[in-house]
């Protein structure tokens, strides 16, 4: 009897300490479709209309990681300077995917001396952009729309909206 009741509790402590070991799904599991977008991306965008719209040969490189985290920035990050812009994205059916990244904006100083007095560039909102992505059945290209809403300081949207189209394509050897 104590001999069966000692190989019990060993195979109990056998199954529990594989059950601990074994890979557990995480709290946000990936769909096949959502892994298709996982990786870095290079896209051309036109500006169609809004405050935006004079901008040309704007582009921007992403990386959409896996876990739904992405970042982006562009070639106009330096016109007035900003950060990259950080976000989030999901897929939304097969081959289609939305992203919402933030990034924040600054204001030029007023005058030129602020710069010498080691003052810059300030904070002045931030900018809130929407992109609706379709995947190419091959995926190694995507098409997209943008949607861009300005906040100012305290969060409030400001006037004017932009909106914009755009083509990426994967980064890879």
């Amino acid at each position: 009897m104590r001999l069966e009741f000692t190989s019990c509790l060993a195979v109990a402590a056998i199954v529990l300490l594989v059950a601990g070991c074994a890979a557990t799904p995480s709290a946000r599991s990936e769909s096949p479709a959502a892994a298709e977008l996982v990786g870095a991306w290079r896209s051309s965008v036109t500006v169609e209309s809004g405050p935006f719209a004079s901008i040309k040969n704007l582009q921007l490189m992403c990386v959409f990681n896996a876990g739904g985290t992405m970042t982006e920035s562009a070639n106009y990050d330096e016109a007035p300077p900003v950060p990259p812009a950080y976000g989030v994205w999901r897929a939304t059916g097969p081959r289609t995917f939305e992203a919402r990244y933030w990034f924040f904006n600054t204001k030029a100083p007023s005058r030129f001396e602020v710069l010498s007095d080691g003052g810059g560039w300030t904070p002045s909102g931030c900018g809130v952009l929407t992109e609706h992505i379709t995947l190419s059945s091959g995926g190694s290209s995507y098409d997209s729309t943008l949607t861009l809403e300005m906040l100012d300081d305290s969060g409030a949207p400001t006037e004017g909206g932009t909106r914009a189209k755009a083509h990426g394509t994967r980064i890879g050897f």
